[in-house]
């Protein structure tokens, strides 16, 4: 079996989380930022990670995940400022499963990460936004071990389900 990890990070909380499902994976892997990847034939399994921006995917991963071949196996990652399993984050799966419509995709993993404090400042100025911004401040030290054990587990599982 052969696994690429490929994610999008601007503060360093998604390739934390990358980091991890590599280390859980006792097969052929590779881990690479989504502006490195040049092909990815022959690869068994990808997982694509990235941050939550603006209830979506950024576009990077977006175009990345709309180029992969049809039928080709993904697990999606992500890392936001909400609490698991909120609105927002939801939001942003739910725009991921638009893009994954040809592909086998075996299963999503979402966690908290520290949002840089310049948007969480910006967007406390901002009523419409300042719940979330207050919510995120909770983020500051996310991932933490317990996300990023839960990212291994997680990595673990969609290997189990691409040998299935």
């Amino acid at each position: 079996m052969k696994v690429l990890i490929v994610y999008q990070s601007k503060t360093g909380n998604t390739e934390k989380v990358a980091r991890s499902i590599y280390d859980a994976l006792n097969v052929g892997k590779e881990i690479l930022p989504v502006s490195e990847v040049k092909d990815v034939t022959g690869y068994d399994l990808v997982f694509c990670g990235f941050p939550v921006i603006a209830h979506s995917v950024p576009e990077k991963m977006s175009r990345f995940i709309k180029g992969l071949p049809e039928g080709q196996k993904v697990a999606l990652f992500a890392t936001h400022g909400s609490l698991r399993g909120g609105t927002l984050p939801k939001q942003a799966f739910e725009s991921a499963a638009g893009l994954t419509l040809n592909l086998d995709v075996l299963g999503q993993f979402g966690c908290r990460g520290k949002v840089d404090s310049r948007v969480i400042e910006a967007l406390l100025e901002k009523p419409e936004h300042r719940a979330w911004a207050e919510e995120a401040q909770g983020a500051q030290n996310n991932p933490d071990a317990t996300d990023l054990a839960d990212a291994a587990d997680f990595a673990i599982n969609m290997l189990g389900k691409a040998h299935g």
